[in-house]
């Protein structure tokens, strides 16, 4: 079994204005990949501005992979589009876990720590 650092709980919110891939709108949804792990929400029909409100979990094992996030245009008949991604760093929140004082963490971020 790897060596397991922790869980990291991705939330997908929303998307905001998202490209119109199809005739009128778009069938977005997420994939959330992280080394060989790979994640996705739920597709959204005939929608711009998705919601998702789904939480993702990741487990953490190398920290030093980073987190990539994927935007796509569901497609019945051919290959679906791709419409945005956005790749994060998972470090700066690892070591703001083993730090005693947070600092300069972003807004709506929550550490913590669960002891099993």
């Amino acid at each position: 079994m790897e060596n397991q650092l922790g869980l990291l709980r991705v939330r997908i919110i929303r998307g905001i204005n998202l490209a119109i891939r199809d005739l009128r709108s778009s069938d977005p949804y997420v994939v959330v990949t992280m080394g060989k792990q790979k994640l996705m929400t739920r597709v959204v029909k005939k929608n711009a501005n998705p919601e998702w409100n789904e939480d993702l979990t990741l487990c953490i094992s190398e920290p030093i992979l980073p987190i990539k996030l994927q935007v796509y245009d569901k497609d019945t008949f051919t290959c679906d589009d791709k419409m945005g991604d956005a790749e994060l760093d998972v470090v700066p929140f690892i070591d703001a876990i083993r730090m005693t004082r947070f600092n300069n963490i972003p807004n709506g971020v929550i550490l913590s720590r669960i002891n099993a």
